[in-house]
């Protein structure tokens, strides 16, 4: 048994010990008791892809903002891209100790406290930055009360939230992001573009100033509404950054010499229609970074309603702008006003399927020169014609006879480009078109035809541009990129050397194109090469240009299909197509210089189309230098029907006389000799010396007639060469004589001053109406080449 006296009792435990024990178990269970909490009422923070859409051209700028469900307004924005003046004056003004409280500034919080017993109201509310936060991304935050005890430990609760999940530079974008700034724009980016018209990364103090100030009380301080009230509080903050130290005086004092001058309050509506766009491609995204040049996009679109403001009231125009290296879009008007119901303004002409009008030439005659058909200044009839059935006219219903291939693209003359699609073959043609990015939209049902070189099919002014790039890119087309992730799709539509020949030819275009003088603008832009294009009816207007760097392309007319008479490609489409080429920058893209390889310049001659150095001189009616591609001289066209004519190289045996020899017909000093004959369709514009050189000697006597003497000479009856009419002295009714052509077989056009005024069969009658007095030339135009001519003047009556 142990003695009493010597045990030991156990230590006692000192009081400090035990409230400390109890400390860490009270701090265990508010921690215990903030995660339960935490867990059963937890942040709902904003979701990143939630909210408004913003749709940005290439360097940031706005161009459309798309509300959210709410129809607030919000611009993404990180600190990272807000000006540094901004963040200096938000910290230092709302929470100067931001970066070191646990979201609540217990200083801040007593001095509130302090004041709300003075007064008996919050009048202090000592709010950090992150309880501001807190308060703005609340559910139901709208009719949050923040300035009651209730909401004042309600924020501070979510502040410690935040504070316990985010980083500071986080929950400072949220601020950044949702802040309120009056009306429905929330975030510092989107009142900046709003009320200030620039971006948050390029403020001043004094607006950096302003936007801090204003979340405190948006309606109030809106500076569109109450710049006064707004220029007070702006002030304030300036007052109280140069107190702390943070900005100085001089600074200062200038920054409050800016007046505060806001923009009524709107969100930007630049490239409109593509904006809109892209947002139905991605109805999910909330930036959508375009291609678009900001700066370029605005004075396109002035110059764009500038010039509408002259046109008819219910005009629109397209214009597009597409940058040749890059196949970025640069440029992109869909409408001439957006919104406007008078012009359709919600309806985009970029994508809109048109009737191309005369736009699609270049590609043919290029496939033709890549196929070796033709070279730039092969020999094509511009006359009345008949493809089985169809007989195109020319856009001035006046006809030229013997044209080049380079005068018939520049001129846009219908009856050539026809005959060179009818060799090319119309199916593949559109195949062609088709790969390079041209899809031709045709009546259902219809198959390819000749119509289409005219404008008979749908596409749009993008395809076009597109495609027209292919002339600064060596004959690679390609797609308009509109986003910067989009990825470019080239395709080959013509080999460099036919593209480098096309445009050669549209960049040397002459001043008087469609019958429209353009008073020497072609001088002023010499580096342009450009085609119009005007659809049937004139519901279409174009013109697309292309130089080293940029192809644009304008579209004019009336979205609803209506026609516009007297509004045409050359006068409505192709000035605006200039003041576009104008205002851009030139710098950059491929010079055009040099041919590329394959390309060459020879001399040819004319009817036969061969080279001038292997054609007898006499066979050389007209000698031209051309380019030609891979070395390929094509003759001239054969003639569908060569009947009686026979162009091209004719050899004749022909007696010591050179009267011909036919068949089995011999003379004793007989010899060969050659003509060159023009098509039989170009003789009445040919010359005196030209039809003597390539007439057929006549037949020797006893020789039986060949096919060369079938073509039988017609004569015009109703009138004699030279008269003189007179018109009625009374009225205003047009002169009416009715002609024949005897002698005549099948059909017979008629022309008036070179000008297709309608046909007859044979010998059947033919009815000349004149309306005016003045000379005229009477033309009857047989199929196999056979044609007569008169003369006649009418007098006027009143005199």
């Amino acid at each position: 048994m142990s003695d009493p006296a010597t045990t030991v009792a156990p230590p006692r435990r000192s009081r400090a010990w035990r409230w400390l024990r109890a400390a860490v178990m009270g701090l265990a269970a508010m921690l215990l008791i903030a995660a339960l909490l935490d867990r059963l009422f937890p942040m709902r923070l904003p979701a990143p892809d939630t909210g408004s859409t913003v749709v940005l051209a290439r360097d940031g700028t706005p161009l459309r903002a798309f509300a959210d469900s709410d129809g607030v307004w919000r611009y993404p924005i990180t600190t990272k891209r807000v000006s540094p003046l901004y963040l200096e004056a938000l910290l230092s003004y709302e929470d100067r100790w931001f970066y070191r409280h646990p979201g609540v500034n217990p200083y801040a919080l007593a001095r509130g406290l302090a004041g709300a017993l003075v007064h008996g109201k919050i009048v202090s509310g000592g709010s950090t930055l992150t309880m501001q936060v807190a308060r703005i991304i609340e559910p139901g935050s709208r009719g949050f009360r923040p300035h009651t005890f209730g909401g004042k430990l309600l924020q501070i609760l979510r502040a410690l939230q935040l504070e316990a999940h985010l980083s500071k530079a986080q929950i400072l974008d949220l601020y950044l992001d949702h802040a309120p700034f009056g009306g429905p724009i929330e975030g510092v980016e989107a009142a900046s573009w709003a009320y200030l018209g620039k971006p948050a990364s390029q403020l001043s103090r004094a607006e950096a100033a302003l936007l801090v100030v204003l979340p405190q009380a948006p309606s109030r301080l809106r500076p569109d509404r109450h710049p006064a009230a707004a220029r007070a509080a702006r002030d304030k903050v300036l007052g109280r950054l140069r107190d702390l130290g943070v900005w100085r005086a001089s600074d200062v004092q200038a920054a409050a010499i800016e007046p505060v001058v806001a923009r009524s309050l709107r969100t930007p509506l630049s490239a409109a229609l593509l904006a809109e766009r892209l947002h139905e491609l991605q109805p999910h995204a909330r930036r959508i970074v375009t291609t678009i040049d900001a700066n370029l996009q605005r004075a396109a679109e002035d110059r764009v309603t500038s010039y509408l403001s002259r046109l008819p009231p219910h005009t629109s125009a397209a214009l597009l702008v597409v940058d040749n290296a890059t196949l970025e879009t640069r440029v992109y008007v869909g409408t001439a006003e957006f919104g406007d119901p008078v012009r359709a303004g919600h309806v985009d002409m970029v994508r809109a399927p048109r009737s191309p009008g005369s736009t699609l030439k270049p590609f043919l005659y290029g496939l033709a020169l890549d196929d070796g058909l033709i070279d730039s200044q092969s020999l094509l009839v511009d006359a009345p014609q008949d493809f089985g059935g169809y007989r195109p006219g020319n856009f001035d219903e006046a006809f030229s006879g013997p044209v080049s291939v380079a005068e018939a693209l520049q001129r846009s003359l219908n009856v050539p480009a026809v005959d060179v699609l009818d060799r090319v073959g119309p199916t593949r043609f559109v195949a062609r078109l088709a790969n390079g990015g041209i899809d031709l939209g045709l009546p259902a049902g219809a198959q390819p035809n000749l119509s289409i070189i005219l404008g008979g099919a749908a596409t749009r002014l993008e395809n076009l541009v597109g495609a027209y790039t292919a002339f600064a890119n060596g004959g690679i087309a390609g797609t308009p990129r509109y986003t910067v992730e989009q990825a470019a799709q080239p395709r080959r539509l013509l080999s460099p050397g036919a593209a480098w020949i096309i445009r050669d030819i549209l960049g040397s275009n002459p001043a008087d194109v469609e019958g429209a003088p353009l008073e020497g603008a072609i001088d002023r832009h010499a580096n342009v090469a450009w085609k119009t294009g005007t659809s049937y009816g004139y519901r279409d207007a174009w013109a697309l240009g292309v130089t080293d760097r940029w192809t644009i392309g304008v579209w004019i007319g009336r979205p609803d299909g209506t026609p516009s008479p007297g509004q045409y490609g050359a006068v409505t489409a192709l000035p605006l197509l200039f003041q576009i080429a104008d205002m851009l920058p030139q710098r950059g893209g491929r010079a055009h210089a040099a041919p590329p390889a394959g390309v060459q310049a020879v001399e040819i001659c004319w009817p036969l189309g061969g080279a001038r150095a292997a054609t007898p001189a006499p066979l050389c009616r007209q000698h031209r230098t051309a380019w030609v591609l891979d070395g390929a001289l094509p003759p001239t066209f054969a003639e569908r029907d060569l009947g009686a004519w026979a162009s091209g190289l004719l050899t004749l045996r022909v007696d010591e006389r050179g009267r011909r020899l036919s068949g089995a017909c011999h003379a004793s000093h007989e010899h060969t000799v050659q003509l060159a004959r023009w098509p039989a369709l170009l003789t009445p514009w040919l010359g005196v010396d030209d039809l003597r050189a390539s007439a057929l000697p006549p037949l020797a006597p006893a020789c039986a007639a060949d096919s060369l003497d079938l073509a039988s000479p017609i004569r015009i009856t109703g009138l004699n060469d030279g008269v003189t009419l007179r018109r009625a002295p009374h009225g205003d009714h047009p002169l009416r004589v009715t002609l024949h052509a005897l002698g005549a077989q099948g059909s017979v056009q008629w022309l008036l001053d070179g000008r297709l005024q309608g046909s007859s069969e044979g010998a059947g009658p033919w009815l000349l109406t004149l309306g005016r007095a003045g000379d005229f030339r009477v033309t009857a135009l047989a199929g196999n080449g056979a044609f007569a001519t008169l003369t006649l003047h009418v007098l006027d009556p009143r005199r």
